[in-house]
């Protein structure tokens, strides 16, 4: 199959700062897509133009309609490194494209900056809820966030302020390679700046002794999480993400879901992972969506509804967390639907839902056990073990 589609990063130098065969791509297309900052930096190319079609969702269609023309779409930088060219290659058959990449706004901020990209995190929260990039906030760690807008460092800067960073350092660099590059720097605690729509913010994050630490492995404090006391605790949570296995992009059904405690530290331990949480008490899916934006997951889904029914058309899951609802017909649904290699975790703390684990462990085999948490707490001036509720779990991978 011969190419037709040819999508091209473009820096702030337009046409100079291409390739020579990238230029005579662009120059010889029929018609280029792209937004109009794009269009503007592209020149007086001789082709039909088309601006982002209106549901972005309609692009990979728009193309579709001029298969077999010379056909190019103008991204920024790389196009693949958080930009469009990704999404087009998921939907379209890689043989009919080729991409032209351009040095991208990472490398740049990181040459302005003199960090090295091996040693800090790249993020974009472009077109995406700003919340997301609290799961990083960490002491010591360099950030470079491709922002949303003007707003985007002032939300951030404030994220970590609340968190006890406040004295975290924050560079917002705008037209990057251009002829009207600019630098803006201040502190989280400080900032004031009105800075340009596009741009791309460089942050490293200060931690004061009293900040809060959020790591991104499973087993956060309890008092992190809104609650009506009703949540997996923060040892057995640890434990039950431990065997849940959270990988880039995975999918994660919570069955029973209460405050979230599960879906969010899934979602914060792996990047790009996703789950649903499905509850049917309207009270702790608000708890649950309040805990996701605080703690970095907003992109949590929340489903109102009874186990089994509710998990009818889901997508498919990666691996399934089963911590209300239990009963042997929930588990067979969530386990039939669950990809090869999936995983699948349930909890139980009464004796009726033990005898439904014990039931289907020796139907299904697996690793049943029970997990006791003592913690020490104050017995008048002295102190004791006071236990936690046992938690009888049984755990399976399907094969």
């Amino acid at each position: 199959m011969t190419p037709w589609l040819h999508i091209v990063g473009l820096g702030e130098d337009g046409l100079d700062g291409l390739t020579s065969a990238t230029r005579a791509v662009v120059e010889a297309a029929e018609v280029v897509v792209g937004g109009k900052r794009h269009h503007a930096l592209a020149g007086t190319a001789e082709a039909e133009r088309i601006a982002w079609p209106s549901p972005f969702n309609a692009l990979i269609e728009t193309l579709k309609t001029h298969r077999g023309k010379r056909v190019v779409v103008l991204a920024t930088g790389d196009p693949l490194w958080f930009s469009v060219g990704a999404r087009i290659g998921r939907e379209m058959n890689p043989a009919e494209i080729v991409y032209h990449p351009q040095v991208g706004a990472f490398q740049l901020a990181a040459a302005r900056m003199g960090w090295s990209m091996a040693d800090l995190e790249t993020l974009t929260v472009h077109g995406r809820p700003v919340e997301q990039m609290i799961a990083y906030i960490q002491p010591d760690q360099r950030l470079l966030i491709l922002t949303t807008g003007s707003e985007t460092p002032g939300q951030i800067a404030s994220f970590l302020t609340e968190r006890g960073f406040g004295a975290s350092k924050l560079t917002v660099l705008a037209a990057m390679g251009g002829k009207n590059e600019a630098r803006f720097d201040g502190v989280a605690e400080g900032w004031s700046h009105d800075v340009p729509e596009f741009n791309t913010l460089a942050v490293e994050c200060i931690a004061a002794p009293e900040a809060t630490l959020l790591p991104r492995v499973p087993g956060l404090p309890d008092d992190m999480f809104l609650s009506d006391g009703t949540m997996t605790k923060q040892e057995v949570r640890a434990v039950s993400l431990a065997k849940l296995m959270p990988m880039r992009g995975a999918l994660l059904w919570d069955i029973g879901c209460g405050c979230g405690s599960i879906a969010v530290e899934w979602m914060r331990s792996a990047p790009e992972a996703r789950a649903i949480g499905i509850e049917a008490r309207a009270d702790r899916r608000d708890l649950a969506a309040q805990n996701a934006l605080a703690l970095g997951a907003p992109k949590l889904e929340l489903r109102d509804g009874k186990v089994p029914e509710a998990l009818d058309g889901l997508p498919t899951p990666d691996a399934v967390f089963i911590g209300g609802g239990l009963s042997k017909e929930t588990f067979a649904t969530a386990w039939d639907a669950l990809r090869p290699l999936g995983r699948l975790v349930a909890n139980a703390v009464t004796l009726e839902s033990e005898a439904v684990l014990m039931a289907l462990h020796k139907e299904y085999g697996g690793q049943l056990v029970k997990l006791a948490v003592n913690r020490a707490e104050p017995i008048g001036p002295l102190t004791g073990w006071r236990p936690l509720m046992p938690v009888t779990q049984l755990s399976l991978v399907k094969r």
